[in-house]
């Protein structure tokens, strides 16, 4: 078959899927429709705002439909039958697809999942590999069923976790890996007359559960590469934070572990028994340095973001602040 035999229904809504719908376009597929979430408000004035997919639909000329849900909505069914797909593609858009929905196209619904499946099924693959301290994840095309991320597999991709990559610029990334790793698909699945050979997910899986507050709060009891991991996989969003008290409430987007010997070498000092787990132990304005007595050592913050506040360096914030060492955070 040619590919501009297929009849696409694109299906996302942030940044991460505005890369796939750039990679049809850009290649000459023939997206007849898009489906993203509907507009929200956000930022300070809470203006309503459209998504990533939808501003780049409506610049290539593609209509949009956002409908609120798909499950025993008659509206959803009309608009595929009025656009008449015969493969749709997923990338992060936010909303279940109900069987009738799945199984509507003639050659299936593609999913684009951030992970090397069957690890890190569910909504936040690209964090959870990070606060584990992964060294490697990538992206999986799927045939889609109705469990969460279980379809068979199509085409895999690999990428290393570097060592001071964040949510955000590992997410950047996996953009790219994921549109790549769409156009790989669907030229397979054109050279194959629209049946790509199909793999079993097979073996132990995890799970890559939404990161709520609770997950994202620093427990400073846990080791400093545990911590500096949730750190870095929550960054920029939702972002990690830890409080000492109501008034004392820190949003952590940078941090680094300190041993024993360099925190001696900083305070010039041996303060390891003089302070407990989630105590402040030094504070230098001038060397940017609050550190935290942690499981194995110290957890130094270096970029923060305090209550009603602006984003800043950690020194600024001591220069301005009534903080002070012996100050401990729940």
């Amino acid at each position: 078959m040619k590919k501009e035999e297929l009849r696409i229904v694109f299906m996302g809504t942030p940044d991460f899927a505005k890369k796939s719908l750039e990679e049809l376009v850009e290649n000459g597929y023939n997206v007849v429709g898009v489906f993203s979430n509907p507009d929200k408000p956000a930022g300070r004035g809470m203006k309503i705002s459209k998504s990533s997919v939808k501003i780049y639909a409506e610049e290539k000329g593609i209509e949009v439909y956002q409908p609120e849900r798909l499950r025993n909505n008659d509206e959803v069914m009309d608009k595929l039958k009025e656009w008449n797909p015969n493969l749709i593609i997923v990338v992060s858009y936010g909303k279940i697809l109900p069987k009738v929905v799945l199984d509507f196209p003639e050659y299936g619904s593609i999913n684009v999942h951030g992970s090397l499946l069957p690890k890190y099924r569910g909504a936040a693959p690209i964090q959870w590999a990070i606060i584990n301290g992964d060294n490697s994840t990538g992206i999986t095309t799927m045939y889609m069923d109705e469990g969460m991320d279980t379809g068979d597999m199509i085409y895999k991709s690999d990428l290393p976790i570097e060592d001071d990559d964040t949510y955000g610029t590992l997410h950047d990334k996996m953009a790219i890996v994921g549109a790549v790793t769409l156009k790989k698909t669907l030229e397979k699945l054109v050279e194959n007359n629209g049946k790509v050979p199909r793999e079993k997910q097979e073996g132990i899986y995890t799970l890559a559960p939404i990161i709520n507050r609770a997950i994202s709060k620093i427990d400073f009891s846990k080791s400093g590469k545990e911590i500096v991991n949730l750190v870095r996989g929550l960054n920029p969003i939702p972002t990690a934070w830890a409080e000492i008290d109501e008034e004392k409430t820190y949003k952590i987007y940078r941090a680094e572990y300190i041993t024993e010997q360099e925190i001696a070498k900083l305070s010039g000092m041996d303060i390891a028994n003089y302070f407990d787990i989630g105590e402040i132990v030094y504070l230098n304005d001038k060397k940017n340095i609050l550190a935290i007595r942690c499981k194995d050592g110290y957890i130094n913050l270096i970029e923060i973001k305090a209550k009603n506040s602006k984003r800043m360096m950690v020194g600024e914030y001591i220069r301005g602040a009534n903080i002070k060492t012996g100050e401990k955070f729940k």
